[in-house]
């Protein structure tokens, strides 16, 4: 005898198995860890507010 197959948990379970694998991929791609992200925020602000006190006139200033 064979076993029992539910066809909709078989298409349920393929269908996650693709999104997964797609979603590993774009991470791939695309993705940075919060971490990276956070560091990089980080950065960014420094370099802005490095850059805004060495401004001969300042905006509030006018």
């Amino acid at each position: 005898m064979s076993d029992i197959v539910n066809l909709n948990r078989y298409r349920k379970r393929r269908v996650r198995e693709q999104a997964e694998q797609s979603a590993a991929a774009r991470r791939l791609e695309f993705g940075r860890s919060k971490s990276q992200r956070e560091l990089e925020a980080s950065t960014e602000r420094l370099q802005k507010n490095s850059l805004d006190g060495h401004r001969r006139i300042r905006e509030d200033d006018t």
